[in-house]
């Protein structure tokens, strides 16, 4: 992934409305973001469909915002362990509730039960800027 047009690329993995203070902190830390708001309802996400996701491919990052108590959201978080690279890295933002219902399925991931600050987003740019350069 490193080299390509979309160098550092994260993808917002957030439901609708959210996500607006994440991309435009990390567009101003010089990073291209895509927004996915998740499948629309009754509809199959294409990365668990075997069509594969273009921004997923690309992205250098990933923060994942989705409702953890979906059974496909929590389906789409395992895809993106499975496929993304070992250093691409990935943060979970979810409630204290979801964080400990799905401890599991969170294990080895970061989790952040609040709303990420200027230093989170800060860090996980690093992280990502880290990855691109190895």
């Amino acid at each position: 992934m490193a080299g390509d047009a979309m160098e550092g690329m994260i993808l917002l993995d957030v439901t609708g409305g959210t996500g607006e203070f994440d991309r435009d902190m990390l567009e101003r830390f010089g990073h291209p973001v895509r927004v996915c708001h998740g499948p629309e309802l009754a509809t199959l996400c294409p990365l668990l469909a075997g069509k594969g996701c273009d921004e997923f491919t690309q992205a250098h990052g990933v923060i994942f915002e989705l409702d953890l108590d979906r059974p496909q959201h929590r389906a789409i978080l395992r895809r993106y362990r499975a496929l993304a690279r070992a250093d691409v890295p990935i943060r979970v933002v979810t409630s204290a509730e979801q964080a400990g219902r799905h401890a599991e399925e969170l294990r080895d991931i970061e989790v952040l039960t609040h709303v990420p600050t200027v230093a989170d987003l800060d860090g996980f740019a690093a992280e990502v800027e880290a990855a691109d350069r190895t």
